[in-house]
Protein backbone atom coordinates (compact mmCIF):
# COMPACT_ATOMS: atom_id res chain seq x y z
CA UNK A 1 0.00 0.00 0.00
CA UNK A 2 1.65 3.09 -0.76
CA UNK A 3 1.98 6.15 1.47
CA UNK A 4 2.42 8.90 -1.14
CA UNK A 5 0.45 11.67 -0.23
CA UNK A 6 -2.19 12.55 -2.46
CA UNK A 7 -2.19 16.08 -4.37
CA UNK A 8 -4.19 18.86 -4.93
CA UNK A 9 -5.86 17.57 -8.09
CA UNK A 10 -7.47 14.58 -5.85
CA UNK A 11 -8.88 17.34 -3.44
CA UNK A 12 -10.28 19.38 -5.98
CA UNK A 13 -11.96 16.54 -8.15
CA UNK A 14 -12.96 15.01 -4.73
CA UNK A 15 -14.40 18.46 -3.63
CA UNK A 16 -16.33 18.53 -7.36
CA UNK A 17 -17.40 15.05 -7.01
CA UNK A 18 -19.34 16.39 -3.36
CA UNK A 19 -20.78 18.99 -5.13
CA UNK A 20 -22.16 16.68 -8.21
CA UNK A 21 -23.58 14.48 -5.33
CA UNK A 22 -25.26 16.95 -3.34
CA UNK A 23 -26.56 19.12 -6.65
CA UNK A 24 -27.65 15.36 -7.53
CA UNK A 25 -29.57 14.56 -4.58
CA UNK A 26 -29.98 17.16 -2.47
CA UNK A 27 -33.66 18.44 -3.85
CA UNK A 28 -34.71 14.75 -3.81
CA UNK A 29 -33.71 14.34 -0.07
CA UNK A 30 -35.48 17.51 0.53
CA UNK A 31 -38.56 16.85 -0.62
CA UNK A 32 -38.49 13.61 1.07
CA UNK A 33 -38.28 15.51 4.47
CA UNK A 34 -40.60 18.21 4.02
CA UNK A 35 -43.18 14.94 2.51
CA UNK A 36 -43.46 14.38 6.48
CA UNK A 37 -44.43 17.72 7.16
CA UNK A 38 -47.45 17.75 9.93
CA UNK A 39 -51.05 18.31 9.08
CA UNK A 40 -50.20 22.06 9.40
CA UNK A 41 -47.60 22.28 7.87
CA UNK A 42 -46.40 23.79 4.58
CA UNK A 43 -44.21 23.62 0.92
CA UNK A 44 -41.56 25.20 3.03
CA UNK A 45 -38.85 25.03 5.78
CA UNK A 46 -39.17 24.98 9.13
CA UNK A 47 -41.36 21.68 9.23
CA UNK A 48 -44.55 22.15 11.37
CA UNK A 49 -44.87 18.53 13.24
CA UNK A 50 -43.75 15.03 11.59
CA UNK A 51 -46.41 12.83 10.66
CA UNK A 52 -47.37 10.78 7.38
CA UNK A 53 -50.59 12.56 6.98
CA UNK A 54 -49.63 13.64 3.62
CA UNK A 55 -49.14 9.95 2.62
CA UNK A 56 -52.21 9.18 3.87
CA UNK A 57 -54.24 12.16 2.21
CA UNK A 58 -52.45 11.31 -1.04
CA UNK A 59 -55.05 8.05 -1.20
CA UNK A 60 -57.80 10.00 -0.31
CA UNK A 61 -60.18 11.93 -2.82
CA UNK A 62 -58.60 14.78 -4.28
CA UNK A 63 -60.12 17.76 -5.34
CA UNK A 64 -57.56 17.99 -8.48
CA UNK A 65 -55.37 15.79 -9.47
CA UNK A 66 -55.75 11.86 -10.74
CA UNK A 67 -52.94 10.23 -8.93
CA UNK A 68 -53.83 6.48 -9.21
CA UNK A 69 -54.96 7.18 -12.37
CA UNK A 70 -51.73 8.51 -14.13
CA UNK A 71 -49.73 6.07 -11.95
CA UNK A 72 -51.16 3.12 -13.73
CA UNK A 73 -51.31 4.57 -16.85
CA UNK A 74 -47.40 5.10 -16.44
CA UNK A 75 -46.77 2.01 -15.32
CA UNK A 76 -48.43 0.38 -18.04
CA UNK A 77 -46.95 2.47 -20.60
CA UNK A 78 -43.26 2.22 -19.26
CA UNK A 79 -43.70 -1.75 -19.87
CA UNK A 80 -44.87 -1.87 -22.74
CA UNK A 81 -42.06 0.06 -23.76
CA UNK A 82 -39.79 -1.92 -21.69
CA UNK A 83 -40.79 -5.29 -23.09
CA UNK A 84 -40.23 -3.67 -26.99
CA UNK A 85 -37.17 -1.87 -26.60
CA UNK A 86 -35.65 -5.25 -25.18
CA UNK A 87 -37.06 -7.52 -28.07
CA UNK A 88 -36.56 -4.42 -31.31
CA UNK A 89 -32.90 -4.06 -29.62
CA UNK A 90 -32.30 -8.08 -29.62
CA UNK A 91 -33.79 -8.32 -33.18
CA UNK A 92 -31.75 -5.28 -34.31
CA UNK A 93 -28.42 -6.92 -32.78
CA UNK A 94 -29.21 -10.33 -34.53
CA UNK A 95 -29.78 -7.91 -37.87
CA UNK A 96 -26.37 -5.97 -37.58
CA UNK A 97 -24.00 -8.73 -36.67
CA UNK A 98 -23.49 -8.84 -40.88
CA UNK A 99 -23.10 -5.77 -43.00
CA UNK A 100 -25.96 -5.79 -45.62
CA UNK A 101 -26.91 -2.75 -48.19
CA UNK A 102 -28.11 0.30 -46.49
CA UNK A 103 -26.78 -0.86 -42.52
CA UNK A 104 -24.73 2.18 -41.89
CA UNK A 105 -27.73 4.80 -43.15
CA UNK A 106 -30.21 2.63 -41.23
CA UNK A 107 -28.19 2.89 -38.15
CA UNK A 108 -27.89 6.68 -38.37
CA UNK A 109 -31.61 6.81 -39.12
CA UNK A 110 -32.24 4.97 -36.08
CA UNK A 111 -30.39 7.09 -33.80
CA UNK A 112 -30.78 10.41 -35.10
CA UNK A 113 -34.07 10.95 -32.34
CA UNK A 114 -30.90 11.61 -30.08
CA UNK A 115 -30.36 14.51 -31.63
CA UNK A 116 -33.73 15.92 -32.15
CA UNK A 117 -35.32 17.81 -29.46
CA UNK A 118 -37.90 16.08 -27.44
CA UNK A 119 -40.49 18.72 -27.73
CA UNK A 120 -40.23 18.84 -31.31
CA UNK A 121 -40.67 15.12 -31.34
CA UNK A 122 -43.39 15.52 -29.62
CA UNK A 123 -45.02 18.26 -31.34
CA UNK A 124 -44.55 16.19 -34.75
CA UNK A 125 -45.72 13.03 -34.02
CA UNK A 126 -48.91 14.99 -31.80
CA UNK A 127 -49.47 17.32 -35.85
CA UNK A 128 -49.42 14.27 -37.37
CA UNK A 129 -52.14 11.95 -35.69
CA UNK A 130 -54.54 15.66 -35.66
CA UNK A 131 -53.75 15.64 -39.97
CA UNK A 132 -54.70 11.64 -40.42
CA UNK A 133 -57.47 12.29 -37.89
CA UNK A 134 -56.54 10.39 -35.05
CA UNK A 135 -56.98 11.49 -31.40
CA UNK A 136 -53.58 11.30 -29.83
CA UNK A 137 -53.82 8.98 -26.77
CA UNK A 138 -51.33 7.56 -24.19
CA UNK A 139 -51.43 4.12 -25.42
CA UNK A 140 -50.35 5.35 -29.18
CA UNK A 141 -48.95 8.10 -29.95
CA UNK A 142 -47.58 8.52 -26.52
CA UNK A 143 -46.06 5.02 -27.09
CA UNK A 144 -44.22 5.41 -30.68
CA UNK A 145 -43.03 9.05 -28.99
CA UNK A 146 -41.02 7.34 -25.91
CA UNK A 147 -40.01 4.25 -28.23
CA UNK A 148 -38.43 7.42 -30.37
CA UNK A 149 -36.27 7.87 -27.14
CA UNK A 150 -35.46 4.06 -25.56
CA UNK A 151 -35.21 2.54 -28.82
CA UNK A 152 -31.62 4.53 -29.95
CA UNK A 153 -30.31 3.77 -26.18
CA UNK A 154 -31.40 0.42 -26.14
CA UNK A 155 -29.36 -0.05 -29.77
CA UNK A 156 -26.28 1.44 -28.78
CA UNK A 157 -26.32 -1.16 -25.42
CA UNK A 158 -27.18 -4.42 -27.17
CA UNK A 159 -24.60 -3.44 -30.29
CA UNK A 160 -21.74 -2.71 -27.69
CA UNK A 161 -22.58 -6.14 -26.31
CA UNK A 162 -22.26 -8.13 -29.30
CA UNK A 163 -19.22 -6.52 -30.50
CA UNK A 164 -18.27 -8.19 -27.15
CA UNK A 165 -19.43 -11.52 -27.78
CA UNK A 166 -17.60 -14.38 -28.21
CA UNK A 167 -18.60 -16.50 -31.86
CA UNK A 168 -16.73 -19.12 -29.73
CA UNK A 169 -19.50 -20.49 -27.84
CA UNK A 170 -21.82 -20.34 -30.99
CA UNK A 171 -19.46 -22.25 -32.99
CA UNK A 172 -19.58 -25.01 -30.01
CA UNK A 173 -22.97 -25.13 -30.00
CA UNK A 174 -23.31 -26.04 -33.41
CA UNK A 175 -20.17 -28.53 -32.85
CA UNK A 176 -22.12 -30.19 -30.66
CA UNK A 177 -24.98 -30.53 -33.35
CA UNK A 178 -27.44 -27.47 -31.76
CA UNK A 179 -29.86 -25.91 -34.43
CA UNK A 180 -29.33 -22.67 -35.18
CA UNK A 181 -32.87 -21.66 -32.72
CA UNK A 182 -31.38 -23.83 -30.35
CA UNK A 183 -28.03 -22.41 -30.08
CA UNK A 184 -29.80 -19.02 -29.43
CA UNK A 185 -32.17 -20.12 -26.77
CA UNK A 186 -29.34 -22.17 -24.91
CA UNK A 187 -26.65 -20.70 -25.18
CA UNK A 188 -26.67 -16.69 -26.96
CA UNK A 189 -29.71 -15.66 -24.89
CA UNK A 190 -28.65 -16.61 -21.47
CA UNK A 191 -25.23 -15.25 -22.00
CA UNK A 192 -27.06 -11.58 -23.24
CA UNK A 193 -29.85 -11.90 -21.00
CA UNK A 194 -27.90 -9.72 -17.77
CA UNK A 195 -27.46 -7.65 -20.15
CA UNK A 196 -31.14 -7.51 -21.62
CA UNK A 197 -32.25 -6.60 -18.14
CA UNK A 198 -29.97 -3.78 -17.88
CA UNK A 199 -31.36 -2.71 -21.50
CA UNK A 200 -34.83 -3.68 -19.72
CA UNK A 201 -34.81 -1.31 -17.04
CA UNK A 202 -33.19 1.36 -18.95
CA UNK A 203 -36.01 1.57 -21.46
CA UNK A 204 -38.92 1.28 -18.45
CA UNK A 205 -36.89 4.33 -16.35
CA UNK A 206 -36.81 6.57 -19.48
CA UNK A 207 -40.70 5.73 -20.20
CA UNK A 208 -41.45 5.52 -16.40
CA UNK A 209 -39.76 9.25 -16.35
CA UNK A 210 -40.57 11.03 -19.60
CA UNK A 211 -42.51 14.24 -19.83
CA UNK A 212 -41.17 16.64 -23.11
CA UNK A 213 -42.25 13.37 -25.53
CA UNK A 214 -45.32 12.93 -23.63
CA UNK A 215 -46.53 16.09 -23.52
CA UNK A 216 -48.17 16.30 -26.87
CA UNK A 217 -49.14 12.85 -27.55
CA UNK A 218 -50.47 11.50 -24.22
CA UNK A 219 -54.60 13.26 -25.70
CA UNK A 220 -57.19 13.59 -23.02
CA UNK A 221 -55.52 11.46 -20.14
CA UNK A 222 -52.28 12.14 -18.27
CA UNK A 223 -49.11 10.30 -17.21
CA UNK A 224 -47.85 10.90 -13.78
CA UNK A 225 -45.11 13.55 -14.90
CA UNK A 226 -47.46 15.27 -16.94
CA UNK A 227 -49.85 15.14 -13.59
CA UNK A 228 -47.25 15.81 -11.04
CA UNK A 229 -46.40 19.11 -13.81
CA UNK A 230 -50.07 20.16 -13.11
CA UNK A 231 -49.94 19.92 -10.07
CA UNK A 232 -47.27 22.33 -9.62
CA UNK A 233 -49.52 25.13 -10.21
CA UNK A 234 -52.48 24.21 -8.22
CA UNK A 235 -51.62 22.12 -5.23
CA UNK A 236 -50.20 24.03 -2.41
CA UNK A 237 -49.56 21.17 0.13
CA UNK A 238 -46.88 18.93 0.60
CA UNK A 239 -49.48 15.86 -0.84
CA UNK A 240 -47.27 16.62 -4.08
CA UNK A 241 -43.81 16.16 -1.68
CA UNK A 242 -45.65 13.04 -1.17
CA UNK A 243 -46.59 11.53 -4.30
CA UNK A 244 -43.05 12.45 -5.22
CA UNK A 245 -41.01 10.54 -2.57
CA UNK A 246 -43.24 7.29 -3.07
CA UNK A 247 -42.77 7.92 -6.99
CA UNK A 248 -38.78 7.94 -6.10
CA UNK A 249 -39.36 5.02 -4.01
CA UNK A 250 -40.63 3.16 -6.46
CA UNK A 251 -38.12 3.28 -8.69
CA UNK A 252 -35.50 2.47 -6.32
CA UNK A 253 -37.16 -0.68 -5.78
CA UNK A 254 -37.53 -1.40 -9.35
CA UNK A 255 -33.31 -0.77 -9.91
CA UNK A 256 -33.08 -3.23 -7.10
CA UNK A 257 -34.98 -5.90 -8.25
CA UNK A 258 -33.80 -5.69 -11.61
CA UNK A 259 -29.78 -5.85 -9.65
CA UNK A 260 -31.01 -8.78 -7.82
CA UNK A 261 -32.46 -10.19 -11.06
CA UNK A 262 -28.68 -9.73 -12.43
CA UNK A 263 -27.17 -11.36 -9.45
CA UNK A 264 -29.52 -13.97 -9.36
CA UNK A 265 -28.50 -14.95 -13.05
CA UNK A 266 -24.51 -14.76 -12.13
CA UNK A 267 -24.98 -16.98 -9.55
CA UNK A 268 -27.10 -19.34 -11.22
CA UNK A 269 -24.90 -19.89 -13.96
CA UNK A 270 -21.63 -20.20 -12.06
CA UNK A 271 -23.92 -22.94 -10.32
CA UNK A 272 -24.25 -24.30 -13.51
CA UNK A 273 -20.45 -23.76 -14.56
CA UNK A 274 -19.66 -25.67 -11.13
CA UNK A 275 -21.57 -28.64 -11.91
CA UNK A 276 -20.96 -28.58 -15.58
CA UNK A 277 -17.16 -29.05 -14.34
Amino acid sequence: MSDAKRGLSFYLLAGFFGLFVLFLYGPTITIMVLSFQGPEGGLTFPMNGVSTHWFRNLFEQQAVGDFGGSFRRSIALALVVMMATVLFSLLAGFAFRRRFRGSDALFYLAVASLIVPSILVSLGIGLLFNILGLEPTWYGSALGAHLTWTLPFGLLIVFAIFNRFNPAYEEAARDLGASPWQTVRHVVLPILLPSLIGVGMSGFTLSYDEFARTLMTAGSFNTLPLEIYGMTTNVTTPVLYALGSLTTLFSFTMIGLCLLAVVGLRRRRLRQSLRAA
